[in-house]
């Protein structure tokens, strides 16, 4: 077993129990305490277990990850992903953009591209695009979040429900083995939802920390999307789902 499947393991194993000692831990895997250590402070560093004392526990699941810790999480993984996205979009399309960190870096990535439409109800994204004199930056009305400068509310649906566009690209804070998309936050997941009711086809960037951790909020399913980009392959029942709903599978190199 190489350190990446021990790492998965480990994650698996925390998941399946809620919490697992290093005692524990060296001994299920027959590695130094020293080992076990670093992979516990790599994957708590990735977002994917909580660091306690003696051992690691779940990630909360009503409480999301501070943003400014989300902008550098898998920072690498993200850009690959936002990469590989943007050259599955047109130029001259016209698209949704919401509220997330990776869609920030796919926003980004989009900066190459020409004549483009974008509403989205992340103030970071319509920052990142305002400079392009070619896009039409379309901003929704609604309720600032302060704390990541999120759209929310029900103005914002509303103001979504005016468009039908060619692309919704959306994020997640967690995808669960029986393909429920998850967030932490029901407002921002209802935005969601009219923004995948409203796009002719939805893209989910999602690098491979969504597959482990398990917010209380569902906002949709696997099945409602066209394509998932990410930088691993999904657990198996999650590409099961993806193959029975034609959902189409991109991993970023």
């Amino acid at each position: 077993m190489n350190q990446q499947q021990r790492q998965e393991a480990i994650v698996d194993l925390v998941r399946r129990q809620g919490y697992a000692s290093i005692e524990q831990l060296t001994e299920h895997f027959t590695v130094t305490p020293q080992t076990i250590r670093r992979d516990l402070n790599a994957l708590a560093e990735e977002g994917l277990i909580r660091r306690v004392h003696g051992g690691a526990g779940l990630e909360s699941s009503t409480v999301n990850t501070a943003y400014s810790t989300r902008k550098t999480l898998n920072l690498d993984a993200k850009q690959r992903i936002a990469a590989l996205l943007a050259r599955h979009i047109p130029d001259g399309s016209s698209l949704f953009i919401n509220i997330g960190t990776s869609n920030e870096v796919v926003a980004e990535a989009m900066l190459e591209h020409r004549d483009l439409e974008v509403i989205t109800n992340n103030l970071n994204v319509a920052a990142i695009l305002q400079h392009k004199e070619d896009f039409n930056v379309i901003i929704a009305g609604g309720q600032v979040r302060s704390r990541d400068g999120g759209i929310i509310g029900e103005a914002t649906i509303d103001f979504i429900n005016q468009f039908k566009v060619d692309y919704g690209i959306i994020g997640i804070s967690g995808i669960d083995e029986d393909g429920s998309l998850l967030e932490f936050d029901y407002q921002e997941v209802r935005v969601a939802q009219a923004i995948i009711r409203n796009s002719r086809q939805v893209y989910l960037a999602a690098d491979h920390s969504k597959f482990h951790r398990n917010p209380s909020v569902r906002q949709g399913n696997v099945s409602q999307i066209g394509a998932l980009f990410t930088d691993r392959r999904p657990p198996q029942a999650i590409c099961q789902l993806m193959a029975h709903h034609d959902v189409t599978l991109h991993i970023a190199d």
